[in-house]
């Protein structure tokens, strides 16, 4: 936290004037603003807490190159390329799934069959937001981007350790990137990566406050959906899903996208 009254660490930015701050509010419980003045920042304020300042956003150009670089990583040669990338979603929300399947790699999207149909339907239900905004507004990453190909006995395989570990260096350069605040694990897989393996029962439906290589956020586990899977179709983990997508919808950082959303909608409207 920065004391009032006090200079910012140096190579930080100023904030803006209290009235252009005020102008900015869209949620009572936890404030962001972005701050457009050399780069954006983001000025983060609890009801109660102290103010204090989170590190810079970085660019879409930053965020894709980062992609394009990933995209041609080679680093698994059990692992079946290319790697597969979302969008240049510039967002302090994070999903990490586990690893793509077999169709990914012929549509060059994450979650693009019916796994991913389901995912994003629930977070329609909970958020209202079509799979286009989504993709917009949640950077999708994951424990491994390639295709870890078949097991002789049927089902995808399992990635090794080692695979796990290279294609670690990706995830931690989006979290030095996007200093994401909310992180939603999907599936046994991402969730050991934050929590440790630890039962469904005991962890979705929660929220938990992780440290990843040095950066702090909050983390809402989600099961994975996959049509294979019926966990998230019966109970308890029907209920556990229900409160573990409203959490989500309450957290800040979502709130906030909403009100960017709506106000480049007003914008739009009155061009």
């Amino acid at each position: 936290g920065q004391p009032a009254g006090a200079d910012p660490p140096q190579g930080q930015l100023q904030p803006l004037p209290r009235s252009s701050l005020r102008r900015r509010i869209c949620d009572d419980e936890i404030t962001w603003a972005l701050q457009p003045v050399d780069s954006p920042t983001v000025f983060e304020r609890g009801p109660k807490g102290p103010r204090f300042f989170v590190p810079a956003i970085v660019t879409r150009a930053v965020v894709e190159k980062h992609l394009a670089a990933l995209r041609a990583c080679e680093r698994c040669p059990c692992m079946h390329r290319p790697a597969i990338a979302g969008r240049a979603a510039v967002s302090r929300i994070l999903l990490v799934g586990q690893a793509p399947g077999d169709k990914e790699p012929k549509l060059g999207r994450p979650f693009a069959w019916t796994a991913g149909r389901t995912l994003f339907r629930w977070f329609h239900d909970a958020l209202g937001w079509t799979e286009d905004e989504v993709r917009d507004r949640i950077y999708i990453a994951a424990v491994c981007r390639c295709f870890p190909g078949k097991r002789p006995s049927g089902g995808d395989r399992v990635p090794a350790p080692e695979e796990i570990a290279n294609c670690s260096a990706w995830l931690e350069r989006e979290f030095e990137l996007l200093r994401p605040a909310l992180v939603l694990p999907v599936g046994k897989l991402a969730i050991g990566q934050f929590l440790g393996e630890r039962p469904l029962v005991e962890t979705i439906g929660q929220k938990f406050r992780i440290t990843y290589r040095g950066h702090a956020a909050d983390c809402i586990p989600l099961p994975h959906p996959s049509g294979a899977s019926p966990w998230h179709r019966i109970e308890p983990g029907k209920t556990l899903l229900a409160r573990a997508l409203a959490l989500v919808a309450e957290h800040g950082v979502v709130k906030f996208s909403q009100c960017r959303s709506r106000r480049a909608q007003t914008s739009e409207r009155r061009r």
